[in-house]
């Protein structure tokens, strides 16, 4: 007769944990696919808009934004004169998660993606951004050291709080999406094609028959003055 090995309360806790983190991280995934391709659809729509209305606008704009960020930049860099609390907080940061700490190789990627952004944060003298860092690593399952089931149980307790924190993020990001001027750009493009009707079309056609009215007010003005 096999007799069947009872699980302590322990192992009991854990095996339902691990099912409820399986069903969360399967959600998570679906709920990622929903936000890529939410936000696939929107660039697309995005870049066919600018090619159509306003490209070379959109790329002297975005051009402009990155010299004036540079700028900035610059000027911040020759201004760094960090605080002693900024310091302190970068030290505690880089004490934690400082990637020379560890072996394992992914975990030492891991690290070295977030001392990226500790020390941009530094640079920036953004200690709420340095306070984020370190909270969140506090959190995290991988700030757990030690093995057992009463280990393994609070890891997975806390891989389950952070995938239902991305779930509710992921539902935040879409809504705020649908909140957007690009977003109901594209609602009114997409009902007006479902009429028939292509709106980008019209509104370029539009556009071409203002550039050419200000053209000809232009080559006017300019006759009159002998120019």
């Amino acid at each position: 007769m096999n007799l069947v090995p009872s699980l302590s309360p322990e192992e009991e806790e854990l095996k339902r944990k691990q099912a409820e983190l399986e069903a969360l991280e399967s959600e998570l995934i679906q709920k990622e696919l929903e936000l890529r391709t939410f936000e696939g659809e929107l660039h697309s729509f995005e870049r066919e808009y600018a090619q159509i209305i306003g490209s070379r606008y959109t790329e002297l704009e975005q051009i402009q934004a990155q010299i004036n960020e540079y700028m900035a930049y610059l000027e911040s860099s020759r201004n760094f004169k960090p605080s002693d609390s900024l310091k302190k907080l970068y030290r505690e940061v880089a004490k934690r998660i400082h990637p020379d700490l560890v072996t394992d190789e992914e975990e030492k990627a891991r690290r070295q993606d977030l001392m990226i952004m500790a020390n941009e944060a530094y640079e920036q003298g953004n200690e709420d951004k340095l306070r984020e860092i370190l909270a969140n690593w506090e959190i995290s399952p991988e700030s757990v050291k030690g093995e057992g089931i009463a280990i393994e149980l609070i890891k997975i307790i806390r891989k389950i709080a952070q995938c239902r924190s991305r779930i509710g993020a992921i539902v935040s990001e879409i809504e705020a999406l649908t909140q957007t001027d690009l977003y109901e750009l594209k609602s009114q493009v997409d009902r007006a094609k479902e009429n028939g009707k292509d709106l980008l079309a019209e509104m370029a056609l539009h556009l071409d028959e203002e550039i050419a009215k200000a053209q000809e007010s232009l080559k006017e003005l300019k006759e009159k003055l002998g120019v």
